[in-house]
């Protein structure tokens, strides 16, 4: 029981949730992927994607299984330890860290090239949008220093306002524009494109799939984990098919292929350069500046270039949320040195980490290339996904009794040992797109293996220092809160933040308890930045924590538990909810915030309690006046 309390109530993320932040990062890539296939694939762009929207779907079935099966942040870090050894694990987690920082890097590159074509032209061309992409970076460092907080809420809003506007454009562009002579003129087989072209689109194509190690990342905060991480990623590969198929389609109907007079090369305007009169800065808001919307036209542009720099605002901050909670990771498996996990003693984020990748994001973006950065993305992606591939297949050999409470579709039974089909192409498709970015771009290849060999170095010599070999997993002992629990007397669950004890609330539990004859729990929160790990180490705020404890303990005597949970910004009250009714409590009694602090954690938090109690809530204020009792709502009253 005290385990599941340490653990199972971290869990509150649902299916909505983690599809949302998931789409939000794989959804976002689109606002600059197009136009970076399309200049390579030309009128086969819209093939290009559905091949590669094949491979993500062979690869989100192996995300899926290996979650499921072990749910816990890495991705295919995780899984590799799991299927070979720490060194393993580690070539895998250095290959996510650079799709990391190439995602920060991209992301923030093209946040300026929608701005730029609403209000300031220099900021679509260098310098302007180098300076600017520079900043963005620097900012979201500084601000996931501090720590940012996350809401669930947001998210999904986002995600859904995201997903409706691609959606109407695809349905708007296809009332309007559509064209399917012009699709079938946009193409002359080894021509336009050439093979080669076609080729190297396809593996840079993938980059449309940022964030697909999301959901994997989040695994151990989500709820039901065997059904809700499956789901989500199906519903995440559905949403992206679906519009990374369609959208392309429009997007070449509004602007063709043609034979440049002066070169006699075949292009679209949503592969050149503004400074050539194309899009490829900007290819969504191209799209919806060809499309006459009439009255609305100039509304359309403003909406949707807004959008999309917020969206890749946004995804560039979920990049450098990847790489605090990656490094954090990496250190406590001694894959790094310690320094780059230490927490700020202030703010409780890597922030060395943050900053070191932060700064390795802004060099990368100098140059301005902004096909380099795709190229180098499809490298580490390319990467990274072979060996998850590879690290099913081989779990399936090794471990081929251990619980799989989702597996992916397509198995091959031989010799009564069952092959994942899903994950042997999967991985064919991934490696071979991995040797083609390498083979075809010298460039990319070196700086990819440069990459990988400065990673290495720094782990071998890291490891010997430490007196430990390169392939055993060494885990850092992170101390956890003993829980003192005392099941049979449980019936008043008293819910307080960290930052402040409240004896008034913990007499009126001790007075509603007396009556009833009923133990007191206490549970304390404490608020973990979406920057750092949901087990990252807080010591200032542990003690204080424990402290709470402590006092409610002397004041309330020796029916008086407690434990500690960290949560993240707007999930306490779901995690005292659950509580509840695990410990099948008869009132929970809260403190209500002075006024003014609205915006803390228990603001938010009464009114998701009050929304699902499964009991009376009481909720007490050390002001004078009188508590307030809620009762149970009958629907929710449990025999």
């Amino acid at each position: 029981m005290a385990e599941r309390r340490l653990h199972g109530l971290q869990r509150v993320l649902g299916t909505n949730a983690l599809f949302s932040t998931a789409y939000g990062n794989v959804g976002s890539s689109i606002y600059y992927a197009l136009g970076l296939v399309a200049s390579f694939a030309l009128g086969l762009t819209p093939v290009v994607f559905i091949i590669t929207g094949f491979i993500f779907f062979l690869t989100a079935a192996t995300y899926a299984e290996a979650t499921a099966m072990y749910p816990e942040a890495g991705g295919s870090s995780s899984f590799a330890r799991r299927a070979f050894n720490e060194f393993t694990s580690f070539f895998a987690a250095w290959a996510q860290m650079l799709n990391y920082v190439i995602t920060i890097a991209i992301s923030a590159f093209f946040v300026p090239h929608y701005l730029g074509s609403l209000f300031w032209e220099p900021l679509r061309s260098s310098p302007g949008d180098i300076v600017f992409g520079v900043c963005v970076i620097a900012v979201l460092c500084a601000v996931n220093v501090r720590g940012v907080e996350e809401s669930a809420g947001v998210n999904i809003g986002l995600a859904a306002v995201d997903f409706a506007t691609q959606l109407l454009l695809v349905l708007v562009g296809a009332l309007l524009v559509l064209s399917p002579q012009t699709l079938v003129d946009n193409v002359s087989l080894g021509v336009a494109p050439e093979w080669k072209d076609f080729l190297i689109a396809i593996p840079i194509g993938m980059i449309a799939y940022t964030g697909i190690e999301t959901i994997s990342n989040m695994a151990e905060e989500a709820k039901d984990q065997s059904t809700t991480i499956p789901a989500a990623i199906k519903r995440v590969v559905v949403a992206v098919f679906a519009i990374y198929a369609a959208l392309p389609v429009v997007a070449l109907s509004a602007l063709p292929v043609y034979q440049d007079e002066t070169t006699g090369e075949y292009v679209t305007k949503l592969g050149l350069p503004e400074d050539e009169g194309g899009f490829s800065g900007d290819p969504i808001l191209g799209v919806v500046k060809q499309i006459d919307l009439g009255i609305f036209q100039a509304a359309g542009e403003l909406y949707v270039g807004l959008l999309a720099a917020t969206i890749l605002f946004i995804a560039a901050n979920a990049g450098i949320i990847g790489v605090s909670r990656l490094v954090y990771s990496m250190g406590l498996h001694r894959q790094m040195p310690d320094r780059m996990r230490e927490l700020h003693p202030r703010y409780g984020t890597p922030w060395l980490g943050i900053l070191l990748f932060g700064a390795i994001a802004c060099i990368m973006l100098i140059p301005g290339e902004a096909k380099f950065l795709g190229n180098m993305y499809a490298f580490g992606a390319m990467l990274s996904f072979t060996i998850a591939h590879i690290s099913v297949v081989k779990l399936r050999m090794s471990q081929p009794d251990v619980e799989r409470p989702y597996r992916g579709p397509g198995n091959l039974t031989i010799r009564g040992r069952e092959y994942p089909l899903f994950a042997l192409v999967g991985g064919l498709g991934t490696g071979l797109a991995f040797v083609v970015v390498a083979a075809l771009h010298l460039v990319v290849a070196v700086a990819g293996l440069a990459w990988l060999a400065l990673g290495v170095g720094v782990y071998v010599v890291f490891r010997r220092r430490q007196g430990l070999d390169l392939t055993t997993t060494f885990k850092v002992a992170i101390p956890r809160p003993v829980v003192d629990h005392e099941a049979e007397y449980e019936s008043v669950l008293v819910a307080l933040d960290a930052r402040s004890y409240s004896p008034g609330a913990v007499a009126m539990a001790k007075k509603v308890a007396a009556r009833r004859r009923r133990g007191i729990h206490v549970l304390v929160t404490i608020t973990v930045p979406a920057s750092s790990p949901i087990d990252a180490e807080q010591p200032d705020q542990e003690l204080a924590a424990q402290a709470i404890i402590e006092q409610a303990k002397l004041q309330g005597g020796r029916r008086v538990s407690g434990h500690v949970e960290k949560v993240r910004a707007g999930q306490a009250g779901r995690r005292i909810v659950e509580e509840a009714r695990t410990m099948r409590a008869r009132a929970i009694v809260m403190p209500l915030p002075p006024r003014g602090h609205s915006g803390t954690v228990f603001g938010k938090t009464i009114e998701t309690v009050l929304g699902e109690r499964p009991c009376r809530v009481i909720i007490h204020t050390d002001q004078g006046q009188s508590p307030v009792a809620i009762p149970v709502p009958p629907r929710r009253k449990r025999a």
